[in-house]
């Protein structure tokens, strides 16, 4: 009885220590929001429907629901990089291109962005000209660097120098 007690104790203390740690794969805090064609990007302010590649869209900590949106990928990373940002940005999504056409894009293909892989580099083009590829696998960005050129990388190999 004395065992059994003790193992209840500490699968009780477990659960508790698991729930209050800050896991970094933590669920989706927010919903994609729609693209709308009057919708300007945080960063430039340029018309995000304008332009073809993957968008972005970020939440910050403090600003509960409301969306910051990106009329590409390079802008959302360019916005979060910066050090004031990134300590308060909760949540970021990027398009998923291996589930649509570069210039036709889809807003039912959003991802986590921090766990996406990109292509950085290729000869395809977004709103600020180069801009960064962006795939839920790894073996998708791998086959669009090969057609399209680039360098593959992960969320947390996201640079400014990479950005430039």
């Amino acid at each position: 009885m004395a065992n059994f007690l003790k193992i209840i104790t500490l699968s009780i203390a477990l659960v508790g220590l698991i729930s209050c740690s800050d896991n970094a794969e933590q669920e989706m805090l927010h919903q994609a929001v729609a693209i709308e064609g009057s919708d300007e990007c945080h960063l430039c302010g340029m018309l995000i429907k304008h332009f073809d590649g993957p968008k972005g869209e970020a939440f910050r900590k403090e600003q509960g629901s409301k969306v910051f949106k990106f009329c590409s990928t390079r802008d959302l990373f360019s916005y979060y990089l910066d050090p004031e940002n990134k300590r308060n940005v909760s949540q970021m999504m990027v398009h998923d291109m291996s589930k649509m056409p570069w210039g036709s894009i889809n807003d039912e293909h959003f991802i986590d962005a921090k766990t996406a892989w990109y292509v950085s580099g290729s000869s395809q083009k977004g709103a600020m000209g180069s801009t960064l590829a962006s795939f839920s696998k790894e073996t998708d960005a791998k086959a669009f660097a090969k057609e399209f050129g680039g360098n593959v990388l992960h969320f947390k190999d996201i640079t400014i120098d990479v950005l430039l």
